[in-house]
């Protein structure tokens, strides 16, 4: 069985599979948390080597306030988890998206977490936070633009890998493999330069439940596919 090199994954159910018991939204994002790092673990002794989740969306903000403030304060507890994490399996973490708005204890606990991890050679794991793909793109455009502007480059020297170089995802192989749980099929506003040749998967699977055999399931159905690039199939 070949294994995706790159996996991405859209979080989603947390909220619905915590209702479902009768227990509070925020109950649901806890238990997704802790799959988080299970999933981490278990996908690198399948041979994935660049894992990445989608853990909070610029559109999220629009949740309702308690609902916000219990995210950042899960996101603040996971930061010293994914720390401990990091240092058990030697995992290089890097965190993709717009930090400047977060608040300043936050952005401190990513930046030491990214130091601490850098040189690990484990799994690549990326965590997409206060991160949208229309956002990374004009972020993007407006470093192009500066360049431009101050005559560090021409516009007919504008490439497509140029463009890959000023996006959050610098130096990461695009995503093989995009799993979305809980059965919705759209890719709201995820990696949207990059999943221009990836494969989808979507499962009925709340993320809370997604396990070992879930993710099994996902990259047997990614070996039947015919994976192309640019219409030539891969060999």
């Amino acid at each position: 069985m070949k294994i995706p090199n790159h996996v991405a994954i859209i979080l989603d159910g947390n909220g619905r599979w915590a209702k479902k018991r009768g227990m509070p939204r925020n109950y649901g994002h806890v238990q997704g948390a802790k799959q988080v790092e299970l999933i981490c673990e278990k996908a690198y002794k399948m041979g994935i080597q660049y894992l990445t989740v989608y853990a909070f969306s610029t559109e999220n903000w629009n949740r309702p306030e308690d609902e916000v403030d219990a995210l950042m304060k899960l996101l603040r507890n996971y930061m010293k988890t994914c720390l401990k994490t990091a240092e058990k399996n030697r995992m290089c973490v890097r965190v993709l998206g717009d930090k400047t708005g977060l608040d300043a204890d936050i952005r401190e606990r990513i930046a030491e977490l990214e130091a601490a991890t850098v040189n690990n050679d484990g799994l690549h794991f990326q965590i997409a936070i206060n991160y949208g793909g229309r956002d990374e793109i004009r972020r993007a455009m407006q470093k192009i633009a500066e360049a431009v502007r101050d005559d560090r480059l021409q516009p007919e020297n504008i490439t497509e890998e140029l463009i890959s170089d000023c996006l959050d995802t610098k130096g990461i192989p695009e995503p093989d493999l995009l799993i979305r749980t809980c059965g919705e099929q759209r890719i709201s506003n995820f990696l949207l330069w990059q999943l221009a040749y990836t494969e989808f998967y979507v499962t009925s699977v709340p993320w809370p439940d997604f396990d070992e055999t879930e993710l099994g399931k996902a990259i047997a159905a990614y070996n039947n596919r015919d994976r192309r690039y640019g219409g030539v199939k891969e060999a």
